[in-house]
């Protein structure tokens, strides 16, 4: 629990001596973070393979919708800069992802967009709202100024103004009047060169924009809140015809361009739809997935397959909570096994060519929300404004826990390292990260049954590259789930999940 005077923090990073490890332990009993040190013993053995290179991390992050800013700001300042450093500074996680809603989302107190007056095809009315300038803008300053790694911003439409669409409504199945090349796709288009105007006016620049969120909610009838449908071929044929021209004919023209941002059960179809178009695959950049659905749609036959048809389009996870789903409770404070599912799917994701992840909401109240649907949600932080204190849950530490940081080898060191395992240091249950060091070869350890994900946006930092990770016979037989990148810098981090 955080408030006004107090907030736990992380240490910087120092390299114990060979042979030994430091071990930072979070439990479901109570430890946050404790720390203790130990000698490493000789069971189970992972061994790095830096000659096997793989994908590049873009990096991790989560969203400022409106209700994560009005939880943020509902706080005393002192406590908002308690949470807010938790996320961005070199004391808490370093994000370096912000998603960002163009205009309203269900994560908001009431449906609006940034031109809803009829017909105005020039857009002479576009204006940001009070959620943006007093809310998402301010906080993005702090956020920025606070982090040691420039932070990379991506904007997701949720709706365009209802006078462009076939629906007239914000909800419910509907999507753009006409079709691609005519006034209601070029205004709209021309309304995401607009919005990064607006944002540049405030000193704040994007990495990218996606092309819509969750484009098949806006193919389902009665669909509850926000939306705007795509199928595939009218995402290639806008993208081609509009919203790609739009963009590089803009001073905007270096934001990266995001297609589908929607289930990935989508996936390979919709890639090879827009990306096998050779006008539309010139302005894509990468590939959005959402996570809601990935029990029905495995990734070894949905993202595997994309990255195999398209390997120089990147694939990026835009978006992921628990509780949305209508058999999960909406919020449940200190839920150590949705931390677990927030670990198992980053280890998931960049086991198989991701390049990073971005969790929802930054913050929500006890209720999950506001949210003007009452489409309530769980979040790593949840905020009790009466009392002015905030809860990091699980899934924070969880995204921010677990790591294992080696110095830099020598060139004779590498290409393979060898990191040897030692047992019993955590049960089930309980999570860790463990610092080591050792002489090579075989001295190098880190613990077998960790249970927890990296401190990935801390110790995975942008630019870091997949590297193999090899695993003994001895532990295959655990419940381990593991990862290796090999950073900029040319540390090694290994991390490691029991569930």
């Amino acid at each position: 629990v955080c408030n006004a005077t107090y907030c736990d923090t992380l240490d910087p990073l120092v390299l114990p001596a060979p042979g030994t490890y430091v071990k930072y332990e979070s439990s479901k009993a109570g430890k946050r973070l404790e720390r203790s040190q130990g000698s490493f013993q000789r069971n189970l053995v992972l061994t790095v393979d830096t000659t096997q290179r793989y994908q590049k991390v873009k990096g991790f992050g989560g969203s400022v919708t409106d209700a994560a800013a009005m939880n943020v700001f509902s706080l005393p300042e002192t406590a908002q800069d308690h949470l807010l450093r938790s996320y961005f500074s070199e004391e808490g996680l370093e994000y370096n992802l912000i998603r960002l809603p163009m205009a309203s989302c269900d994560f908001s107190l009431h449906a609006y967009t940034y031109d809803d007056v009829p017909f105005d095809y020039e857009l002479t009315h576009f204006s940001l709202h009070d959620e943006d300038t007093k809310l998402k803008i301010p906080l993005l300053h702090r956020a920025v100024a606070m982090s040691k790694r420039p932070l990379s911003l991506y904007a997701s439409p949720w709706t365009s103004p209802t006078w462009m669409k076939t629906s007239e409504s914000f909800v419910g199945k509907g999507t753009l009047k006409g079709q691609a090349g005519d006034k209601y796709h070029k205004t709209w288009a021309n309304y995401f060169v607009r919005f990064l105007d607006e944002y540049a006016k405030h000193n704040l620049t994007f990495w990218a924009v996606t092309a819509e969120n969750e484009p098949s909610a806006g193919l389902i009838n009665n669909y509850p809140f926000q939306c705007l449908g795509f199928t595939a071929e009218q995402q290639r044929d806008f993208i081609a015809r509009d919203l790609g021209p739009a963009l590089v004919n803009s001073s905007h023209r270096d934001v990266q361009l995001i297609i589908l941002d929607d289930n990935r059960l989508h996936l390979p179809h919709w890639a090879k739809v827009v990306l096998e178009d050779e006008e539309a695959a010139r302005y894509v950049h990468g590939i959005g997935i959402h996570w809601y659905l990935d029990f029905i749609g495995p990734i070894q036959d949905t993202v595997v397959p994309t990255h195999e048809l398209f390997p120089d389009y990147f694939i990026l996870a835009t978006e992921a909570s628990i509780g949305a789903h209508f058999w999960e409770r909406d919020v449940i404070l200190g839920c150590w096994e949705r931390g677990n599912q927030y670990s198992h799917s980053i280890l998931m994701n960049l086991n198989n060519f991701v390049a990073g992840w971005t969790d929802w909401n930054l913050a929500l109240d006890l209720e999950g929300g506001p949210n003007w649907v009452k489409n309530y949600v769980d979040s790593p932080v949840i905020v009790d404004a009466s009392e002015g204190i905030f809860y990091k849950q699980p899934m924070f530490y969880h995204m921010g826990h677990f790591r294992w940081v080696r110095a830099p080898p020598t060139r004779s060191q590498l290409p393979r390292l060898q990191i040897l395992g030692c047992r019993s240091h955590l049960s089930r249950g309980e999570q860790g990260r463990f610092v080591g060091r050792g002489a090579f070869p075989g001295s190098d350890s880190l613990p077998g049954v960790a249970s927890c994900s990296c401190l990935c946006s801390k110790f995975i930092p942008e630019g870091s590259q997949r590297v193999g990770l090899v695993a003994s016979k001895e532990s295959k037989k655990t419940d381990l789930e593991y990862t290796a990148f090999l950073r900029p810098d040319g540390a090694v981090v290994v991390v490691v999940l029991n569930r």
